[in-house]
């Protein structure tokens, strides 16, 4: 397929990657990030542009990736009905884009996502479509840059993002903050990366509930109480730890009595 990329970012640049590296061709990079989106044409052997008012009409498909707010103003003006417009929004309608063409959807990738690193994960995508013969197209692309992709609506990918939200962005910042904290003691965080990395593979085969350890989880409230003490000096920590295991007492208690 003939594909113009809307955006330089991250997930405009990795999903231009695949594009660019499963036989399709990236005809046109549209990006008022000048250095950005020159850099992303030079890498995918297409044309740049900043002008959104002046599409490539040869391409088959735009996708637009860019910032939910950002989306409204940088819809391609085709000037064809029968062209493909797909955001890459986990957040946002697909009905955002129904007054710009007559065929349009979602391309929504399930990933954390950066441009810099040199390694690119597996990559679920979620798709949506307007009509049939958009979702085939959008299907077909999806289905040569992935190995995982799932048809869903604006309320279910709306779902997934809140969850993805919540096991990938919530849990870097506990990481964030626990790095300062160590700083902070003069310990050494790297100590703490084995811990993590089991935890997180653990769930690969294992309900994360039946992975639940820790003083919460066995109610043992005289340690609950030595952490509690050592964070006085560390309010909001404090009130982080006291939320998070009175969470996993509620969850487990839950559990229980089921």
């Amino acid at each position: 397929m003939k594909v113009a990329i809307i955006g330089s970012g991250n997930i405009a640049t990795v999903v231009g990657r695949l594009i660019h590296r499963n036989q399709h061709e990236v005809i046109q990079v549209i990006s008022r990030n000048e250095q950005a989106g020159k850099k992303l044409a030079d890498e995918l052997g297409a044309k740049y542009s900043s002008d959104f008012q002046k599409p490539d009409v040869q391409a088959e498909i735009f996708i637009i990736s860019v910032s939910d707010t950002a989306i409204n103003n940088c819809i391609p003006h085709i000037g064809s009905s029968d062209k493909i417009i797909v955001h890459t929004s986990g957040a946002v309608s697909k009905d955002i884009l129904k007054h710009h063409t007559g065929n349009y959807g979602v391309l929504y990738p399930l990933q954390s996502i950066r441009k810099e690193s040199t390694h690119i994960p597996a990559i679920p995508f979620l798709i949506d479509a307007n009509n049939d013969d958009a979702m085939k197209s959008i299907q077909h692309l999806a289905a040569s840059i992935s190995d995982s992709v799932t048809v869903a609506g604006d309320d279910e990918r709306l779902k997934l993002h809140i969850s993805a939200v919540f096991v990938n962005n919530f849990t870097n910042h506990l990481y964030s903050l626990t790095e300062n904290f160590c700083k902070k003691e003069g310990l050494d965080f790297s100590l703490l990366k084995p811990i993590i990395k089991e935890t997180a593979e653990r769930i690969v085969l294992h309900s994360p509930a039946s992975m639940q350890t820790g003083p919460a989880a066995r109610n043992d409230l005289s340690t609950m109480e030595k952490h509690l003490k050592l964070l006085m000096n560390y309010p909001h920590l404090r009130e982080l730890y006291l939320n998070l295991s009175e969470s996993i007492i509620e969850s487990d208690f839950t559990e229980l009595s089921n």
